[in-house]
């Protein structure tokens, strides 16, 4: 029987993940709740339903439409389904035409001329020994040119049957992850791991860094919204250092009140400091058995302290202690050259001895190729 797409409600929605997550049979981005896409202002937000015999649920897919202010786009928008959708690939005898040609259909009838997606499949899973090895050879220009320790069957099909059936992946030309859903991520697994396991994991530099914060007297807190301006202040200082385009106070506002109404410990705000004064902080946002790294940010001020190293080893022992599965850093750009400035991210996010995780990274299909080239000139001409 060939599936069948409708919109669902969100309450609907939240349960369908909810039941994945907590059966653990396959990973649940955050960035697919229902509840995240009220984070998301200037989208449009609508929970899509796979319904097979008998109607039963079996996928599900936040999509986010962009409509386009512009006179030619009138009526039409980008559709983008970030780390998702979820659904089981290839369960049941189905293969990936089985799943996009019906909620394709439905886009294209909403009047989306572009389909963006990221399936959060993981493709190939690379040990942080190896990922240090291959940082160290001059051979390997790219992440994705490293031998991977284990791959997954199912990834790596995914990946050719999208490309097979029309699909694009749609990369950063300059190996960052700026403006993209990175396609590789650094991640902690924890189930089954104490304390101990995950510190002796890090690398030296890290280790040394932990202690020297605490012989500083560096403090790691669970911050409450008053002091979110404090964070915002140091994320603004973090954009201005790091040249990149930060977002404003109103995004995080937004972000914990509409996080925090679904669930009061879905996202949790962290600080770290000396007397007091922060000089690190995180957000963490937690969901279906992981937490994320979602936005970090510090002072170049009182750099000594470490405060940084401090604040992320409290939020991993915080995870080890609910007992969560893994403790995702986020992503990681494509590059392994030593010179390109994404390389300090790489090198202090594997420093935690998390794996390299690599997903088929995001994908687009044009549903009217005329009006995709039409949009790609006047965003290169405005």
């Amino acid at each position: 029987m060939s599936l069948q797409v409708y919109a669902i409600d969100a309450e609907r929605h939240r349960r369908f993940l909810e039941k994945e997550a907590a059966g653990r049979r396959r990973r649940v981005s955050f960035l697919q709740s229902p509840d995240w896409g009220r984070v998301k202002s200037g989208w449009r937000a609508e929970s899509i339903g796979w319904f097979g015999e008998g109607s039963e649920l079996v996928g599900t897919a936040l999509v986010l439409h962009r409509d386009l202010p512009i006179p030619f786009m009138a009526g039409r928008s980008l559709a983008y389904i970030p780390e998702g959708p979820t659904v089981d690939w290839f369960a049941a005898g189905r293969n990936a035409a089985a799943w996009l040609e019906p909620i394709i259909a439905y886009l294209h009838g909403r009047g989306a001329f572009s389909v963006k997606l990221g399936p959060k499949v993981v493709a190939r899973r690379l040990r942080a020994e190896t990922v240090k090895a291959g940082m160290a050879d001059a051979g390997y220009a790219t992440l994705a040119e490293l031998p991977a320790d284990e791959e997954d069957p199912e990834g790596l099909r995914l990946i050719g049957e999208l490309e097979a059936l029309g699909w694009r992946r749609h990369g950063a030309n300059d190996h960052g992850i700026a403006g993209v859903q990175a396609r590789h991520f650094v991640e902690i697994p924890l189930r089954g791991r104490t304390s101990a396991d995950v510190f002796a994991s890090f690398n030296a530099q890290w280790r040394r860094n932990v202690r020297l914060a605490e012989r500083a007297g560096v403090k790691v807190w669970q911050a409450g919204l008053d002091e979110l301006p404090a964070f915002h202040d140091l994320y603004l200082e973090t954009a201005a250092r790091d040249r990149f385009l930060p977002r404003p106070y109103s995004y995080f506002k937004r972000m914990f009140d509409e996080l925090r109404a679904a669930d009061p410990d879905r996202v949790r705000l962290y600080l770290a400091g000396a007397d007091g004064i922060p000089s690190a902080g995180a957000a963490m946002i937690r969901f279906g058995g992981s937490a994320w790294y979602g936005y970090g940010a510090g002072s170049s001020r009182r750099r000594e302290l470490r405060a940084g190293n401090a604040l992320q080893w409290q939020m991993i022992q915080d995870c080890l202690e609910d007992g969560l599965d893994y403790y995702d850093l986020r992503g990681v750009g494509e590059t392994a050259d030593p010179d390109h400035p994404m390389f300090g991210l790489l090198r202090f996010k594997i420093g935690t001895g998390g794996d390299l995780v690599e997903y088929p990274g995001e994908y687009d299909l044009a549903l009217n190729r005329p009006l995709a080239a039409a949009l790609r000139i006047y965003l290169l001409l405005r």
